[in-house]
């Protein structure tokens, strides 16, 4: 089990309900892969450094998890399928 990070923007449109939704979703989808949610850091609203998909904001939210190091793969897969997603990215924490 390897720590890491998992960091995803969320559409503007999504309202409050669906953003608890979807963040339900990924920290299933972690659960699913064998990992363990650490912590959840929900940054909200913010704009982009650039517009993507014509959206110019975004909810910014970053949790940390333990998981095996096939689990990315799966998640990054699963994210991928959802809409509601501008973009994600998984990388791996540094220990020390």
């Amino acid at each position: 089990m390897r720590n890491y990070e998992v960091a995803y923007i969320v559409d503007p449109d999504v309202d409050e309900e669906g953003l608890e939704e979807l963040e339900g979703k990924v920290t299933g989808w972690i659960d699913a892969a064998g990992g363990k949610i650490g912590e959840i850091d929900r940054w909200g609203k913010r704009r982009l450094a650039y517009p993507i998909n014509k959206k110019n904001e975004g909810y910014y939210i970053f949790i940390q998890a333990e998981m095996p190091t096939d689990a990315p793969i799966a998640i990054e897969r699963d994210m991928s399928l959802n809409e509601e997603l501008i973009r994600f990215m998984v990388t791996l924490q540094e220990t020390t």
